[in-house]
């Protein structure tokens, strides 16, 4: 348990800003979910669409370290990679 006033302050801030991150890190699961099972559906208009909204929250949670800018990365061409390959089938 915190002892000092700081420690404690430190520990509050802690709660919150793991609380806001998981928030954040669902949220961009929830995106990549989203493109994933429009993939599956074979619907490259809806897959394209909700990868084009998936993007910018995924360059964004990377900007925010929520994520590492590696796995936006991967996210992005691996989805991309799918969608494309929909496109061609």
């Amino acid at each position: 348990m915190a002892n000092s006033a700081q420690a404690k302050k430190r520990a509050r801030q802690n709660v919150k800003r793991r609380t806001q991150n998981a928030s954040q890190r669902s949220m961009v699961r929830t995106f990549i979910k989203r493109v994933v099972s429009a993939i599956e559906s074979k619907s490259y208009e809806a897959a394209t669409e909700a990868y084009n909204k998936a993007v910018p929250v995924i360059d964004r949670m990377a900007d925010k370290g929520i994520i590492h800018k590696n796995k936006a990365a991967r996210h992005k061409s691996r989805l991309n990679a799918a969608i494309k390959a929909l496109k061609d089938a």
